[in-house]
Formats: structure tokens, C-alpha cells, sequence
């Protein structure tokens, strides 16, 4: 039976970001996982000028990943749907039922996103043009800030 090279595991590189985030976050110097036999290191090294450089190790070569654009900022896109205010976030209109949206839906002006409840009070989010919801940044009872992002309708 004929043996090629060795099959090199995928590179994750939303895991890569995703730890680095977390690296910035939590101020760690190092942080490292095991996933299906792939590992993944990020490390600072803080040099005497407080350089900050990220290494990420896995078992095979990685291309260029200072490269890489950064994923651009929820904030930042047009179809923002910001919260107008403090309370805690439900995706649907009851426990257990159906959410309001997924990503995919087809929304038209006035039509409900999301419940914040602030005070006891359920205040229904309406959906502020007509459009398709391509992103969700909440969880359904995740408490969120004035301005938070809750989701993109493009």
C-alpha cells in the first residue's frame, strides 16, 4: 500500500485571532489548546521597548500570519442594530418558543428583532429598514449595554 507525506491538519485561523483576543483580554503571556490532535500556541514576548509580537505554533508550517486582514468591526458595518438601551436581551417572544430572527431572515421596517427587557418592562426592538439579517451578536438572555451591537440586517 503506498504511503504519501503525512495529511497536515487544517489551520484554524479564526482560532488563532480568537486566541490572540484573549491574550489582549485576559493579559495573559501565553496561552495554548489541543483540539483533535492539532495544538495551537499564541505567546507575547514583550521585548525592552514593549514590543508586542504573537507566535502561533502548530504542527506544520504556517504561512504569513501578520498578513492577514483583520476581520472587520460589527461596529463599523452600515446595518448596524445597536441596543437603545440597558436590559437584558431575548431573542424570542417566550422560553421556549420560536426567536424572532435568525440569520437568513427576511425582515421588513417595523417588523420585531428582539425584547429587551429594562425595569420589567419588555420593550420590543423593530427592525429599522427592510432587509436580511446576516448576523446575531447576542444571546438570547444576555444582559447588554446602551449601544451594544444586537445584530447586521443588510
Amino acid at each position: 500500500m503506498p504511503k504519501g507525506p503525512p495529511k497536515s491538519p487544517a489551520i484554524d485561523h479564526e482560532a488563532i485571532r480568537e486566541l490572540a483576543r484573549l491574550l489582549d483580554e485576559t493579559g495573559l503571556s501565553e496561552i495554548a489548546i489541543e483540539q483533535d490532535g492539532a495544538s495551537i500556541r499564541v505567546a507575547r514576548n514583550l521585548s525592552g521597548n514593549a514590543q508586542r509580537t504573537l507566535q502561533a505554533e502548530v504542527p506544520t508550517a504556517l504561512p504569513n500570519l501578520t498578513a492577514a486582514p483583520a476581520p472587520p468591526s460589527p461596529t463599523q458595518h452600515p446595518g448596524l442594530i445597536a441596543s437603545p438601551m440597558v436590559g437584558t436581551a431575548y431573542r424570542a417572544p417566550e422560553p421556549g418558543a420560536q426567536p424572532f430572527v435568525e440569520v437568513g431572515s427576511q425582515v421588513k421596517a417595523g417588523d420585531t428583532l428582539i425584547i429587551i427587557e429594562a425595569m420589567k418592562t419588555m420593550n420590543q426592538i423593530p427592525a429599522p429598514r427592510s432587509g436580511t439579517v446576516i448576523q446575531i451578536l447576542v444571546e438570547d438572555g444576555q444582559p447588554v449595554e446602551y449601544g451594544e451591537p444586537l445584530m447586521i440586517i443588510e
